[in-house]
């Protein structure tokens, strides 16, 4: 894996858990909105706004350097639209880069040819 391919897909990762925190964050708003007087849901809607832009960015940065299949672009666009999905990409991103720091070592190391 190169640098830039490894950027790409850190960029992603450290993205992915803020955007579902958000996401909560903005269902939470719009229930007290609902129940309450407290209306955030401007201010948290624009937050998620921006961090769900950044991450769909991201996403197509990292499917396009990492060569993924469609249906691995299609999952991680999915757990984007997720509640909780961000957590869930960020987990198997960070999965992903230490299996490529390992392949890397071990191929440095002439362990395999791969």
């Amino acid at each position: 894996m190169d640098i830039k391919t490894a950027t790409a897909l850190r960029r992603l990762r450290l993205v992915s858990a803020p955007e579902a925190v958000s996401f909560l964050l903005l269902l939470v708003c719009s229930v007290l909105k609902r129940t309450t007087d407290f209306d955030a849901v401007p201010v948290m809607g624009s937050i998620h706004g921006v961090l769900f832009i950044l991450y769909v960015v991201f996403w197509a940065d990292a499917w396009n350097r990492a060569k993924w299949s469609v249906r691995t672009a299609a999952v991680y666009f999915l757990l984007s639209v997720l509640p909780t999905g961000g957590f869930f990409a960020e987990r198997r991103l960070r999965r992903e880069a230490e299996d490529a720091v390992i392949a890397a070592r071990a191929r440095k190391e002439g362990i395999v040819n791969a």
